[in-house]
């Protein structure tokens, strides 16, 4: 069997600090450590090229993102339009291996013509169409919603377009295969890929809840912002958050409360400190598509993992978390949950439920399809 694969990436997967490219990085990380030979594409236009690519693909290659503003006007999503290439096609045509497009982003030329011999599996990191609508309902800015809400609708048109295209999709959860099941017929559970060999929950922690995200995303913005606002004002206990360019707004609520701090620019190993480190991960969210990476790192890595129905519902996850519905239940767990430590049953129990979502586990599903 001819190991060798194409993978073409939404942006540069190097350094692998958020949640897609921590499944693009640690896939090719993976599959070129189990033998597989590959080439990898990447689309430039936030970070620089990474020579610690290099090591696990036998070619990089990078494609310039272009960002035209008429390309808001077409038929095609802008996140697909702006990353439509075609050196791209000439490269993908030097063999005939297999291609893996990461997301939809990537799906400009699935449905070429001088592509439709070749094997074409999509990862969809999201079911996009909800996640751009969701990013509507918490963006303040009139003209960034307006865009979020056209982007949802296009999207939601295209996948149609894309993955009746593939021969296979790679649903990142339980939930979201069975919807691309149900519309498609053609999707597989592998679930996100991550830095994670085994299962690291710590014997001893220290007395503060954690929370974690790209802050310039709404959606984390909002869950910060309401853990501040609506769970720890008024408790003794100190929260911690984590992440990049902060809203003005959680910015002001930090600095009017006492028991919570605010960390920008943290790294990867950073994070995973903190992670380690804290009583209680605590992880709502407002957008209940795919699987959260921070999710992963804290039941791998963590003490107690707080969060609400929307972070792990279609997850698999369900049994091996504490689950708050209301600001006043997040506020008695943090209460409980700060005065004691994981026992050594839920301990099995988390070891066993995160076999199912190993990097191992992962890409023998991948295998399988490839093996076809």
């Amino acid at each position: 069997m001819n190991k060798s694969i194409h993978i073409i990436s939404f942006s540069i997967p190097y350094p692998a600090n958020y949640g897609g490219a921590i499944d693009v990085y640690y896939k090719i990380k993976t599959l070129a450590r189990v033998g597989y030979e590959i080439t990898l594409h990447c689309f430039q236009y936030d970070r620089k090229p990474a020579k610690e690519l290099q090591e696990y693909c036998k070619d990089v290659y990078y494609y310039s993102r272009k960002m035209v503003g008429s390309y808001l006007l077409g038929f095609h999503p802008f996140i697909v339009s702006s990353r439509k290439s075609e050196e791209l096609i000439k490269n993908l045509l030097k063999d005939n291996a297999p291609i893996l497009f990461e997301g939809l982003h990537t799906c400009y030329s699935i449905g070429d013509n001088r592509l439709k011999d070749r094997l074409k599996i999509v990862r969809s990191h999201n079911l996009e169409h909800d996640y751009y609508l969701a990013l509507a309902k918490v963006e303040r800015k009139p003209i960034k919603r307006m865009y979020f809400k056209s982007e949802s609708k296009k999207l939601k048109r295209f996948e149609a377009i894309a993955y009746k295209k593939a021969n296979f999709v790679l649903g990142i959860s339980q939930k979201d295969t069975k919807y691309l099941n149900d519309k498609y017929n053609n999707s597989i559970l592998v679930s996100a890929f991550h830095a994670f060999e085994k299962v690291n929950i710590p014997t001893e922690t220290e007395s503060f809840a954690f929370y974690h995200g790209n802050l310039s995303v709404g959606e984390n913005d909002e869950a910060a912002f309401f853990l501040a606002d609506k769970v720890f004002r008024g408790l003794d206990h100190k929260l911690v958050i984590a992440g990049n360019q902060p809203s003005m707004n959680l910015k002001l609520i930090v600095e009017e409360l006492n028991n919570v701090d605010l960390h920008e620019n943290l790294n990867s190993e950073e994070i995973n400190e903190m992670i380690h480190k804290a009583r209680i991960n605590v992880l709502p969210t407002f957008q209940s598509t795919g699987i959260k990476l921070k999710l992963l790192a804290a039941l791998y890595n963590g003490g107690h993992c707080l969060v609400n129905k929307m972070m792990v519902e279609g997850t698999g996850l369900e049994s091996i978390v504490k689950i708050a519905k209301s600001s006043n239940e997040f506020k008695t767990q943090v209460e409980s949950l700060m005065n004691t430590s994981i026992n050594s049953e839920e301990k099995s129990k988390r070891v066993a439920i995160l076999k199912e979502f190993s990097n191992t586990n992962n890409v023998e599903r991948i295998i399988n399809i490839l093996s076809l």
